[in-house]
């Protein structure tokens, strides 16, 4: 292992954020995309500046559901890629989906991303994003196409001019 990938463990497990790049002939087998960790801190600083707001009135303390819930739903939401599936984790279910049963995918509004499967219906993609497309082409084993790749220019030969 090179030392790059012991100084980020957090590739070496297969958990990327969406700033992380990874470096070549690196693929991991398993890739979670994932909110990031540190939006746990601002769920924390709103149970702590709700403290004088809960002690305020009888039932007020049920303000503490809100960043509890806040927390939940960064721990739970997220895509999880393999070599055999996608699962898609959403608050209150999960889908896995083999690669087999997805066609393509579908880029939407704020760059979000879902899975088109083979019969018509869409799998929106938690936490994966239209920068997160090459990551996940080489994930997938070459069963989507890398847009980097794909929308590159192919460069020509260079011409020779003709004399005459």
């Amino acid at each position: 292992m090179s030392a790059e990938h012991t100084s980020r463990p957090g590739i070496a497990e297969g958990h990327v954020a969406s700033t992380d790049r990874l470096p070549p002939r690196a693929v991991p087998t398993r890739l979670s995309f994932r909110r990031s960790p540190l939006a746990l801190a601002g769920a924390a600083f709103f149970l702590v500046a709700a403290i004088p707001f809960a002690f305020g009135a009888p039932w007020l303390w049920l303000v503490y559901v809100l960043p509890l819930a806040f927390s939940y739903w960064i721990v739970r939401v997220r895509t999880v890629v393999d070599a055999e599936s996608v699962t898609a984790r959403r608050p209150f279910s999960s889908r896995r989906v083999p690669w087999t049963e997805i066609s393509s995918l579908r880029l939407g509004k704020k760059s979000r991303v879902s899975a088109v499967l083979t019969d018509g219906t869409e799998l929106p993609l938690p936490t994966v994003h239209v920068r997160d497309l090459p990551v996940l082409a080489a994930v997938s084993g070459g069963r989507l196409p890398d847009p980097a790749q794909a929308g590159a220019p192919t460069p020509e030969p260079p011409s020779t001019p003709e004399r005459t």
